[in-house]
């Protein structure tokens, strides 16, 4: 009850605040919103264009399906926010989610698979394959991490350079044992049960097994961004690098930290991509770090720095996972698709930093 009696008590006082502006600031007031929530109301028009074009694209099999696309890409998402918070990126992210989906993938193929990359291994555990994952893709982080805050280099230029070195590591993992950069595929059915299978369906439609991994690492990314003292020196060092070490953060720690955890999400990220596409190449993951830093935009993470939640960059993932869906249910050509995301990025970023410029 304190709940919604807070909540009707905030929006009765914005309603009073919006009554007592003059005719001249209500126009202004209209003008920021129009143009702060820009994207928002494209999406809404993308939204009810595609509806009224095609009937199928808010069926329930479409929308499962929606969900399924956005949940595979919210780990790397919520791994490169943090990134994004402490106004940098990670321009590496998609190369060490191809790497990680690759080493996923030849430790979990079939005995019986005639191609198999390591063939006198066994089947591993999927939870050490897992942990494996995750601790490549935390070695990439904290690597980024160390040489961002120990050198004070910036985000951009360490992975890029980390992104070439990865894919170079790609590129020689997958010609082991005579593998030639072969597609790893023909994986064990516990791998792609416990990863795609289905436990719950929606109107008919299986909810796959990995909707329910993503719920779990929001839910950790939420609890490690709000009720921990990392979160709490990652949105001060994000804010102000030099009055967060004023007040006794560990700026390099905290630094460091953030990119390990990002790095972490990626392995996660390339562990479900793994299973999911079935054929992991050299390819696996190009550009995946696109569409991430989108969604954390859309979302409201702000390069600006220190500012962003974790519910805004689920909300970004999906609303950038419908627009891409719209575009295909409207047969939008694949190469103008590349256009268009571009677009979404240059003007999601210019919107966040046209806040900063009027707040400032």
């Amino acid at each position: 009850m304190n709940v919604f009696s807070n909540m009707k008590s905030n929006w009765n006082a914005k309603i009073s605040s919006y009554q007592a502006l003059d005719s001249k600031d209500k126009k202004t007031f209209w003008k920021e919103a129009l143009i702060n929530n820009a994207m928002y109301i494209l999406i809404l028009v993308a939204i009810i264009y595609t509806q009224a074009k095609n009937s199928y694209f808010l069926k329930p099999d479409s929308i499962v399906n929606i969900i399924s696309l956005s949940a595979a890409n919210i780990p790397i998402a919520c791994g490169i926010a943090g990134c994004i918070v402490l106004t940098g990126t990670d321009l590496s992210a998609g190369r060490v989610v191809g790497l990680t989906a690759c080493i996923s993938a030849s430790l979990l193929q079939s005995v019986t698979y005639a191609t198999k990359m390591f063939p006198d291994l066994p089947v591993m555990p999927i939870w050490l394959v897992i942990l494996i994952a995750i601790a490549v893709g935390g070695l990439v982080g904290w690597v980024n991490g160390f040489f961002v805050a120990k050198f004070s280099l910036h985000p951009f230029i360490v992975t890029l350079a980390t992104q070439l070195i990865v894919y170079g590591c790609l590129l020689m993992y997958i010609m082991i044992n005579g593998n030639n950069g072969q597609p790893l595929s023909g994986l064990d059915q516990s791998f792609k049960d416990f990863v795609t299978g289905s436990h719950l369906s929606v109107a008919g439609v299986p909810i796959p097994n990995y909707v329910f991994y993503a719920i779990v690492v929001v839910i950790f990314m939420w609890f490690m961004w709000n009720k921990t003292t990392f979160g709490k020196n990652m949105f001060a060092v994000g804010s102000s690098p030099e009055a967060a070490n004023v007040s006794g953060v560990n700026v390099m720690k905290t630094t460091i930290l953030v990119h390990t955890l990002a790095g972490c999400m990626y392995g996660i990220t390339g562990f479900i991509e793994s299973a999911r596409i079935g054929s992991n190449q050299a390819g696996t993951g190009l550009n995946y770090e696109c569409d991430a830093i989108a969604a954390c935009v859309i979302g409201g993470v702000s390069f600006v720095g220190g500012t962003g939640k974790i519910s805004g960059v689920v909300m970004g993932v999906f609303l950038l996972r419908i627009i891409f869906v719209a575009l295909q249910f409207l047969s939008i050509n694949q190469n103008l698709q590349y256009i268009i995301k571009g677009l979404i990025i240059l003007i999601a970023c210019s919107i966040d930093m046209r806040k900063y410029l009027v707040r400032k």
